[in-house]
């Protein structure tokens, strides 16, 4: 059962046939960032690993967009913030992606649309990631004055120094294919066969393999 604190909100969980899918509901707002949506991704992903009856989780997102990254209001807010509230706002966006990393279940993304800052944070610390061949994926952080310190630690893991610079130095954005081709993401797929290639990879998962060698596969890995 969904809890009363995820209900109307920005995140919902619900388990169908052993898939756990975490739904991110501000599509208005193209699935921004902020405190609230945080909390509400890490008592969603705390939810799917403790539910007995989910196996593999899918994180995935409501309209056109899967994430803009961090909300502009929200941005704009964090001047007035004291030293010691930006750090608990910055452990916050850790500890979200280290709980995907380090779930003991496998998470794969669903990107429906363009990743950007955090939302492709977001996309990339998952252990799978498809996206729909029009996604465009980028780290944006440098050119609004702000350090991509969090996912840095993650993408030197998973895509190597030199294209991780390349992405953060730059703030460019990439195409599907391309986020393919340098590792970022596994597969792109046209938007009609998203849900379908996402929904076969979870389904299949389920059947082939048992949860423990799925935890401890991840746990080695890692």
């Amino acid at each position: 059962s969904i809890s009363k604190k995820m209900k109307d909100k920005f995140v919902a969980y619900r388990c169908e046939n052993r898939i756990g899918f975490i739904t991110l509901m501000r599509a208005e707002k193209r699935n921004a960032l902020n405190p609230q949506l945080v909390e509400e991704l890490k008592f969603a992903f705390d939810t799917a690993e403790k539910d007995e009856k989910c196996k593999v989780v899918v994180l995935e997102a409501e309209g056109e967009v899967f994430c803009a990254g961090a909300d502009l209001k929200y941005l704009q807010s964090l001047q007035s913030f004291s030293h010691e509230e930006n750090l608990a706002d910055s452990n916050s966006l850790m500890e979200l992606f280290k709980q995907i990393y380090t779930l003991k279940k496998v998470v794969i993304a669903n990107v429906q649309g363009h990743a950007i800052a955090g939302g492709c944070g977001l996309a990339s610390v998952c252990d799978i990631s498809i996206a729909s061949e029009d996604a465009k994926f980028g780290y944006s952080e440098v050119k609004i004055g702000f350090i991509p310190a969090i996912v840095s630690v993650f993408l030197l893991r998973k895509i190597g120094e030199s294209k991780t610079k390349e992405l953060l130095l730059t703030g460019k954005t990439i195409s599907a294919t391309e986020a393919v081709s340098i590792g970022l993401i596994n597969e792109a797929v046209t938007s009609n066969n998203l849900d379908e290639v996402v929904l076969e990879i979870a389904e299949k998962l389920c059947r082939q393999a048992s949860q423990q060698s799925l935890a401890s596969t991840k746990k080695l890995i890692r």
